[in-house]
């Protein structure tokens, strides 16, 4: 429902996009990853409009609405919100911004506080509530318009747990009704859990871009986690070994035969492994593995 063309943007000298090519399908999750400054930002204003000086194309298709202001639904990172009126207040401001009004704006505001679990809570003052609950009406006051495509920026930072679930509780449903939803996060456990696809940015460019389940198989390099003192042994054969945490990543092609030459190890020398166990690739691992670079550079 969304296709960028060749998109660019410079600030100055400073390339912040070079050449973004993508499309978005309806009904589904993409994730967007990249250390600071790497242009998600950038990218994601651009797609929202918040930016409109670039070069390249940016398309809707698939839908009858013909602005993008009633299309998109924006979720900052910061949260926007006026914390001296109530959730119902807020909720109401931005309804009428979106052109709400009357009878449709009370339904409206009623089934986005259902859907954030703020039903009971929608006549107090947003000072008296909590970080997560501040979270989901951040996100409810984006999602009045029912719009197509939700833009997520680092919506989960600093959240209970509770609250993470009625996030992602939310993601499946609008994902269920075909929206199209782009979930920029550091968290890569979020990515992995809730999106479809996802998306590594890096120094204005796409490292790579697919399928979660795809990207994992692709660029899985089989290996063992090892904690433990004395357990690592000193002939490591065509074992490549990192230290990874409190023990040791043994990567291999031969995971099982690693696996068997420490325990014969660790008998021998009479020495019990605290964690011993076939390590699962991680989209992190795979992006270190593109870029060499931390997620909070």
């Amino acid at each position: 429902m969304l296709n960028l063309n060749h998109v660019k943007k410079q600030y100055g000298r400073n390339v912040a996009l070079n050449d973004i090519s993508l499309n978005f399908s309806r009904g589904k999750c993409y994730g967007l990853v990249g250390p600071n400054g790497a242009g998600k930002t950038t990218l994601l204003k651009i797609i929202s409009s918040i930016i409109q000086d670039f070069d390249g194309s940016l398309t809707f298709t698939d839908s009858p609405r013909a602005k993008s202001k009633e299309l998109i639904g924006y979720i900052p990172q910061e949260i926007c919100l006026e914390e001296t009126v109530t959730a119902w207040d807020n909720l109401s401001f931005f309804g009428k911004i979106y052109g709400l009004k009357g009878q449709t704006l009370k339904l409206r505001i009623n089934a986005v506080l259902k859907d954030i679990g703020l039903t009971d809570k929608a006549k107090q003052k947003i000072s008296t509530y909590s970080g997560g609950m501040k979270r989901r009406l951040n996100i409810g006051c984006a999602l009045l318009h029912t719009p197509d495509l939700i833009i997520m920026d680092e919506p989960t930072v600093g959240i209970d747990p509770q609250s993470r679930r009625y996030i992602f509780n939310m993601i499946e449903k609008l994902k269920e009704h075909g929206c199209t939803i782009i979930y920029a996060s550091h968290y890569m456990e979020e990515i992995e859990q809730i999106c479809d696809e996802a998306i590594f940015i890096d120094k204005g460019a796409i490292a790579e871009n697919g399928r979660v389940d795809e990207l994992l198989q692709r660029y899985a390099i089989p290996s063992i986690y090892l904690k433990g003192e004395n357990c690592l042994p000193k002939e490591n054969g065509d074992f490549t070994i990192s230290p990874k945490k409190e023990g040791h990543l043994i990567l291999t092609e031969s995971p099982l035969l690693a696996m068997e030459h420490v325990i014969n190890h660790c008998k021998t020398h009479a020495v019990q492994p605290e964690q011993l166990e076939l390590s699962q690739a991680r989209l992190e691992d795979v992006f270190f593995s593109l870029t060499g670079s931390q997620l909070r550079d």
